[in-house]
């Protein structure tokens, strides 16, 4: 007995000698909204280990109200934010240099949904919702290239609005309020809705995105959690069950109202919005014809002051 207490007395005693093993380098990683499963792949790289692999210790936030994804980048409370393309132009064109160091989606997952079982195509100076936390820029394109010249109605994130009948047609999300319609029991005739992707608007969205300043001298940094997150998420796409269990652990975390037969929905819609329609591949890149389409559009919107170019969105 004393020799085995002895033993690991020494052996304790090396342990405390040891030098403690230093974490990763610190990547700070604020999401576009709150903890959900459109972030799955992020989640997974940071709980399977892929990011400690590749020497980061990467911080995931989530915004609210009051401290924007913006706003903490802008005021280097985090290294990289994400933000939908056409935002990205936004900035850059204002003279926020930003370069994309790791794309999620490839394809737009805006839905016009008629109130009414009625064409939202055809619905021209109709009440229609729009989300107050986004510059909505594909439905202000389209009512404006269409002739539709609809009445805006902003709503923060919830489909009471419409449910109500308040508006004659909202704005939605594919992977997010048309599930939360779905799962409601709301009917949803394919005539009541207008898919942005089917009428020649398909441009890509969520991003992350880094300072250029950032990008130039960390590139290192930037490629070891673009390659971490893509292994993330092609974890995802093949573990789809154990992925949702990660994201309901954050979902609880943060305190989300939410359920897992909602978070299912909108991871299964994530995936399938992350399948290139030409290639049928994830690719997790920029397509630089997207790009100069985006970029055309709101320029001649009046959205940008200046056309944003391909290879600046990407640091080139």
């Amino acid at each position: 007995m004393r020799r085995s207490l002895k033993h690991i007395t020494m052996v304790f005693a090396v342990m405390l000698a040891l030098p403690v093993a230093a974490k990763g380098e610190r990547f700070v990683f604020t999401t576009i909204w709150t903890a959900q499963a459109q972030f799955a792949g992020y989640y997974a790289a940071k709980e399977k280990g892929f990011y400690d692999e590749m020497g980061l210790d990467v911080v995931i936030q989530h915004p609210s109200l009051t401290s924007s994804a913006s706003n903490r980048l802008k005021t280097d409370q985090c290294d990289a934010a994400m933000f939908s393309m056409m935002s990205a132009m936004d900035f850059i064109a204002q003279g926020t240099p930003l370069v994309n160091i790791f794309q999620d989606s490839m394809n737009s997952s805006n839905i016009l949904i008629s109130r009414w079982g009625a064409d939202p195509s055809k619905m021209k100076g109709q009440r229609v919702g729009i989300f107050n936390s986004d510059p909505n820029y594909l439905t202000f394109i389209m009512s404006k290239k269409e002739g539709m010249n609809y009445e805006w109605v902003r709503f923060t994130s919830d489909i009471n609005v419409f449910l109500s009948g308040a508006v004659d047609a909202t704005m939605v999300v594919s992977y997010n309020e048309f599930c939360q319609l779905k799962q409601a029991g709301f009917n949803l005739p394919e005539r009541s809705l207008y898919r942005f992707s089917d009428h020649d608007y398909n441009i890509q969205e969520n991003g992350v995105y880094v300072k250029r300043q950032y990008y130039n001298t960390h590139r290192s940094t930037v490629g070891k959690f673009a390659a971490a997150s893509r292994r993330g998420w092609e974890w995802v796409a093949a573990h789809p069950d154990e992925a949702l269990e990660i994201v309901m652990k954050y979902v609880r975390k943060n305190g989300i109202h939410t359920n897992r037969v909602m978070q299912k929905m909108m991871l299964e819609e994530v995936l399938r919005l992350q399948i290139d329609r030409e290639s049928k591949r994830r690719e997790f890149r920029v397509r630089a014809d997207m790009v100069r389409k985006a970029s055309k559009m709101m320029f001649e919107a009046g959205m940008l002051k200046r056309e944003v170019t391909y290879k600046e969105l990407i640091g080139l």
